[in-house]
């Protein structure tokens, strides 16, 4: 389904970096794994298609790292057909009064610069590939509030805009351009902000979990990070062709828009 293809993955180095890194390759694509972590490596072990994938640490708050990154990876694969900005961070579990400055600033510049500064880079490659697709991990937290998260789900709100925008700017060369918006998703990462929400809400694990996430879902669960893996593929694939500006909830029925 994607042989030949390559695509640019950041935040690959764990959870729904780690398992569209993995899906990518079982579709054939080269894949490059982007991440400023260690775990970068192990990534690559569990693909373990070494001709396929290359692993370059990456920062994407990082404007020179980013520029190196995007050039290295047309420099050995010979271009460029996709790009899935997944890096980002949950931010501060606070009151809008709580929260610090550099807290704010911090959250922005990884979930929204970031992905400005992948697709500036990756841009003039993409524009060039005959089958080119940038999918942007954004939130269904991006689409209704979540209390004591506002720099998070500004954040990912602005990640729709993005990709609304960069849907017409890139269109004229046939480049699609899409929104993933995971509801909370299995993980390490998931696990940590529901414990946050317990701790602020003076309540047990399970309680801020139902709460917070699974009692206002139609199929009351957590997803997975393999259905959005496999979603992305289908969007960054030929499948995919006419389908562009959309921002597409993953999340077992919580948001309806």
């Amino acid at each position: 389904m994607l042989s030949d293809s390559t695509i640019f993955v950041t935040g690959a180095s764990r959870g729904i970096g780690r398992e569209i890194s993995i899906t990518l390759a079982e579709a054939g694509a080269n894949v490059v794994i982007a991440s400023r972590s260690d775990e970068l490596e192990e990534t690559v072990e569990a693909i373990d298609e070494p001709d396929r994938t290359l692993a370059i640490r990456t920062d994407v708050t990082s404007e020179a790292s980013v520029e190196t990154a995007i050039e290295e990876s047309v420099e050995t694969f010979g271009g460029l057909d996709g790009l899935v900005n997944n890096a980002g961070i949950a931010g501060p579990t606070a009151s809008v009064e709580e929260i610090d400055r550099k807290e704010w600033d911090q959250t922005f510049a990884v979930n929204v610069t970031g992905m400005f500064l992948t697709v500036k880079y990756a841009s003039p490659h993409l524009r060039e590939s005959d089958c080119a697709a940038v999918v942007n991990i954004s939130s269904i937290s991006g689409k209704r509030p979540l209390e004591h998260r506002t720099p998070y789900t500004a954040s990912k709100m602005a990640v729709i805009g993005l990709t609304r925008t960069l849907a017409f700017e890139l269109g004229e060369d046939e480049v699609r351009v899409n929104a993933i918006c995971p509801g909370a998703t299995h993980g390490p990462r998931i696990e940590r902000v529901i414990e946050r929400q317990a701790e602020r809400r003076g309540c047990t694990y399970e309680e801020a979990k139902a709460r917070v996430f699974t009692e206002d879902a139609a199929l009351g669960s957590l997803v997975e990070a393999s259905d959005v893996a496999e979603l992305t593929t289908y969007l960054v694939s030929e499948r995919g062709r006419h389908i562009t500006g959309q921002d597409i909830n993953v999340d077992a029925g919580t948001v309806w828009y």
